[in-house]
């Protein structure tokens, strides 16, 4: 027993909880989103630097994403100039949010870690209402477009609202994903193929920027990058039963609890 207590107390369980949290999170993020609720907090807990941590955890999560973009290959193609637009937001925005990160003093990143975690679970928990909210929106478009049909969003309204959304990504981006696709509804696009492949195109390229700049910029701490990036990853792959499994609200409400749950953890530690 006494071999079994010193075993326990030689664990590094900061560590077991980092590869933990990013395998939950590369579940949540193959079927729900949200997985940096679990993953950024704990590579806080490896004490790293609030910035560091955010651009290591970006780091981390970030080839997971390439998945997505394989899946909705097809309608990337069948979308390709609305895709090729909304890359190049998101490589614009993605930029600009990485930068004001780094130029963000850690001190002040920190106190605005509750709010950004509190935000993106509030986006997590109105996406159903905001969901239903879009669809009969979608029919009283119809409705007035008569037989002429819905007119094609336009596309400088589209780019900036794709570079404003960018930026946010590059800066935290959790809950983005939410955004960018409510963003294309009220755009116009109906299609959710065609939204989903443009949002897995922005939203991928903003993080993918913002992945080459906190490289360069040598903020990731590689030693935790690549223990949660491997994990993710684990977690991403053997998330399909699950996806199938548990139905869409039941996860959408597990992200918004643990959103919320931390977002008042860092209010009650500040």
């Amino acid at each position: 027993m006494s071999d079994l207590h010193g075993t326990l107390a030689t664990i590094n369980w900061h560590w077991v909880w980092l590869v933990v949290a990013a395998f939950l999170a590369g579940v949540l993020n193959a079927v729900a989103g949200g997985g940096s609720f679990l993953s950024f907090p704990a590579m806080l807990g490896m004490n790293v630097l609030p910035v560091q941590a955010n651009a290591t955890n970006t780091v981390a999560i970030w080839p997971g994403q390439l998945t997505s973009v394989a899946a909705y290959r097809d309608d990337v193609r069948k979308n390709l100039g609305a895709a090729l637009l909304m890359g190049l937001a998101g490589l614009l925005g993605g930029t600009a949010g990485a930068v004001v990160l780094l130029n963000t003093p850690q001190k002040t990143f920190m106190h605005l870690v509750p709010w950004l975690l509190l935000f993106a679970a509030c986006t997590f928990a109105v996406s159903g209402p905001v969901a239903r909210a879009l669809e009969k929106l979608k029919f009283q478009r119809h409705a007035r477009a008569g037989s002429g049909g819905v007119h094609a969003p336009r596309r400088l309204p589209l780019f900036l609202a794709t570079v404003a959304v960018s930026i946010y990504v590059g800066y935290f981006g959790a809950g983005a994903g939410f955004l960018f696709m409510t963003m294309l509804a009220l755009f116009g696009y109906e299609d959710i193929h065609a939204i989903n492949a443009l949002k897995v195109v922005a939203n991928l390229l903003a993080n993918g920027i913002a992945f080459v700049i906190f490289i360069a910029d040598g903020q990731v701490v590689w030693r935790f990058c690549l223990a949660a990036m491997v994990a993710a990853a684990i977690g991403g792959y053997t998330s399909a039963s699950l996806a199938r499994r548990v139905p869409q609200p039941v996860l959408r409400g597990l992200v918004v609890v643990i959103g919320l749950s931390m977002a008042a953890w860092f209010f009650v530690k500040q």
